[in-house]
């Protein structure tokens, strides 16, 4: 179908204006009234791929960040490391440690039930302290699981002189810790660190396990306790 030229005072012709039946009549035609749907621009349609306005996300995708961390702390069996998150996450590092500890202080400042804490060289959440006794309540049914006298002088022997072998931890007590020390392998609290190099005997150290435990970040954390060790500790290790 041709269209009419535009004649008078009609101005120049649209430029919007196709040779599509859709269109209708053309604009500025004597007593055809101009009836244009409300089409939108493809300027203004949302870029592809960001559905933000629809599913509520804030632009900078923070709140898929947080909801992303949460889903994957959600499910972990012990602290995971930053950079570990934003490895898998694909991330920049920063980002994630601070969208962890805004987390974090969010969950404190709403007073919920579980914490999101920084120990053992990573993240984790845990039970609040406040709540930690309804918990070991309904999860325990008032059995609790300690360690013995024996194996907690092992244990902290082993966390401040460490890596140390077992004739030193034994020469600290004064008793040998030979099955205390085994004990304390099977519970993950402590590892085996190599050898001496003089003696070759098998040195051990504490697990991240052990941290997690004490809710510590490192070893660091562990109060002084050095002036409180026997001072013929050395004599006493080499009577054994």
């Amino acid at each position: 179908m041709e269209r009419s030229e535009g004649t008078g005072e009609a101005g120049p012709a649209r430029t919007d204006d196709r040779d599509d039946p859709a269109a209708g009549p053309a604009a500025g035609s004597p007593g055809v009234p101009v009836d244009v749907p409300d089409v939108p621009s493809p300027d203004d349609a949302p870029a592809s791929g960001d559905d933000s306005a629809a599913s509520g996300e804030r632009p900078d995708g923070v709140q898929s960040l947080r909801a992303a961390l949460e889903a994957v702390l959600m499910v972990v069996d012990e602290p995971v490391a930053e950079i570990t998150l934003a490895q898998v996450l694909e991330r920049p590092t920063g980002e994630i440690a601070k969208a962890l500890r805004e987390l974090s202080a969010e969950y404190t400042a709403a007073g919920r039930g579980f914490d999101l804490r920084e120990v053992a060289g990573g993240w984790r959440f845990y039970t609040r302290a406040e709540c930690a006794p309804l918990v070991e309540r309904f999860v325990r049914d008032g059995q609790q699981a300690r360690l013995t006298q024996a194996a907690l002088e092992t244990l902290a022997v082993v966390a401040y002189r460490q890596p140390v072998s077992r004739a030193r931890v034994a020469a600290v007590r004064g008793v040998n810790s030979d099955g205390v020390m085994r004990t304390l392998v099977a519970r993950g609290l402590v590892e085996e660190a190599g050898t001496d190099p003089e003696s070759q005997a098998v040195l051990y150290r504490t697990t991240s396990y052990f941290l997690e435990k004490l809710g510590l970040k490192s070893l660091d954390e562990l109060p002084e306790l050095a002036p409180f060790l026997p001072d013929d500790v050395e004599t006493l290790e080499e009577k054994q």
